[in-house]
C-alpha cells in the first residue's frame, strides 16, 4: 500500500488529480473499516459501502491488524497534507 500511496503523490498534478488521488485515499481507508464491520454514518460511506454486516458503531473499537492501522494512518497522513475532504 505504500507503494500506492507514493504513486498518488507523484502522479497528483492538477487539482482534478488530487481530487481522484483524495476520493481514492478515502475509499482505501474506507474499504479497510467496511471489512472489518463499521457502521458508517455518514450519507457517503453508506452509500458506497452500506452498513449490511456491521457490527462497530465506534471508530477505537473496530478489531484492525497493525498493518491495517499502518495503511489507515498512511493514508489519513495523505489526506490531512493535500488538504482532502473528509
Amino acid at each position: 500500500m505504500r507503494a500506492a500511496l507514493y504513486a498518488l503523490i507523484l502522479v497528483a498534478g492538477s487539482t482534478n488529480a488530487m481530487a481522484d488521488d483524495c476520493a481514492e485515499a478515502w475509499y482505501q481507508r474506507n474499504l479497510i473499516y467496511k471489512q472489518a464491520g463499521y457502521c458508517f454514518s455518514t450519507p457517503r460511506a453508506i452509500r458506497t459501502f452500506g452498513n449490511t454486516d456491521c457490527r462497530y458503531d465506534a471508530m477505537d473499537r473496530i478489531p484492525l491488524s497493525r498493518q491495517e492501522q499502518a495503511t489507515v494512518a498512511e493514508l489519513q497522513a495523505f489526506e490531512r497534507a493535500h488538504g482532502c475532504p473528509r
